[in-house]
């Protein structure tokens, strides 16, 4: 019997449980360090907290477009990070116009949602177009091409981008009435965080009532189920697949704005890349297709971000370990492949699928 338990086990399997005990053997130890020399104080660790919660919001936003495409039809589109970047650097035109003329501080409010709704109607175009020029003419063929296709329209915004507006970085405004604090449970929070945070939830909430309550949501999750059933059931498979792409990339300009409002600087052609990749870590980490999963993959992510540097290498004695974060990013995308690459939620929902 031990000889027969032992041949199936192959050393793949031992390497990968040698591999996941070391791993939570040093989580562990640095949690413990960081913990004993007591090196921040409560209210630091509430602000970093509320921090990874506003940029794990941004990533919940994005991370939910490659979320929806992926459901509908099994395609992980790549240029969705640029998708993001055409709308928050579009914008960054129109907020410097704001700010300049006063608008943007005379009344922030509706500034910010004009703000939001051009973005989104920019990003949008862009995610349309890709989708009718680029993608739909490769519907039927391997999946592989239309990963080398969304690639290549990555690389096709980026540097249409960079040859209109030039490769110079730029700023939104600061705008005045988001530069107090905020307490929260005794912790006084930058207003900017929280702000960005309860408005990118109340977006996810929307799209999530918008999927489970619309007509037109019923059938993107009938699509997802089958194409060929939907058909026939007088679906217009062209018309959701449109309103799929113009769903993430809304989603995905309206984060622009809220990055530029909780991160103003580094506005350029290439500011799409690291977000896009990982927002597709948030996707993975919630369960691919999953759009709660997504949701909560991203404000996961953004906490590991935001506290893992402080919270465990810190501890280990690593030295300027918060300019290791987007490490931190990729490796979790990389444990998430190799120990559940299902996700959080996947599981579940290949249960409810079966």
């Amino acid at each position: 019997m031990l000889r027969r338990t032992l041949s199936r086990v192959s050393w793949v399997d031992v390497f990968l449980r040698i591999f996941q005990l070391v791993a939570a053997v040093v989580i562990l130890i640095g949690l413990y360090k960081t913990f004993t020399t007591a090196r921040y104080s409560s209210e630091q660790w509430a602000t970093l907290a509320f921090a990874g919660l506003a940029q794990g919001s941004i990533y919940a936003l994005i991370a939910l477009g490659y979320t929806l495409v992926y459901g509908i039809l099994l395609m992980i589109n790549f240029a969705h990070g640029e998708i993001y970047m055409t709308g928050a650097f579009s914008t960054v035109f129109l907020a410097m116009y704001f700010n300049r003329i006063g608008f943007l501080q005379s009344s922030p409010v509706l500034a910010i949602i004009v703000l939001i709704l051009f973005s989104a109607a920019v990003s949008t175009s862009i995610a349309v177009l890709l989708e009718r020029i680029a993608y739909r003419p490769l519907r039927n063929a391997p999946r592989l091409i239309p990963l080398i296709t969304a690639i290549g329209a990555s690389f096709a915004l980026q540097y249409t981008f960079r040859g209109l507006f030039g490769s110079q970085f730029r700023a939104y405004p600061d705008i005045a009435v988001l530069k107090g604090t905020w307490n929260i449970l005794g912790f006084d929070v930058p207003l900017v965080q929280p702000v960005v945070f309860l408005a990118a939830v109340l977006l996810m909430v929307a799209l999530y009532w918008f999927v489970e309550r619309t007509k037109t949501g019923k059938a993107m999750r009938a699509v997802s189920e089958d194409k060929a059933v939907a058909r026939l059931m007088g679906i217009d498979i062209d018309r959701i697949i449109v309103s799929t792409f113009a769903l993430g990339g809304a989603l995905a300009g309206a984060a622009g704005v809220f990055n530029g409002l909780f991160r103003p600087q580094g506005v350029f052609f290439l500011m799409g890349f690291f977000p896009g990749i990982k927002a597709f870590t948030a996707a993975v980490l919630g369960g691919i297709g999953n759009i709660p999963g997504a949701m909560m993959g991203g404000l996961l992510l953004g906490l590991i971000e935001a506290l893992g540097p402080n919270l465990i290498l810190e501890g280990l004695g690593i030295p300027a370990a918060n300019q290791l974060k987007d490490a931190i990013a990729f490796l979790v995308l990389v444990l998430i492949l190799i120990f559940r690459p299902q996700g959080i939620f996947g599981e579940r929902l290949a249960e409810k699928k079966a």
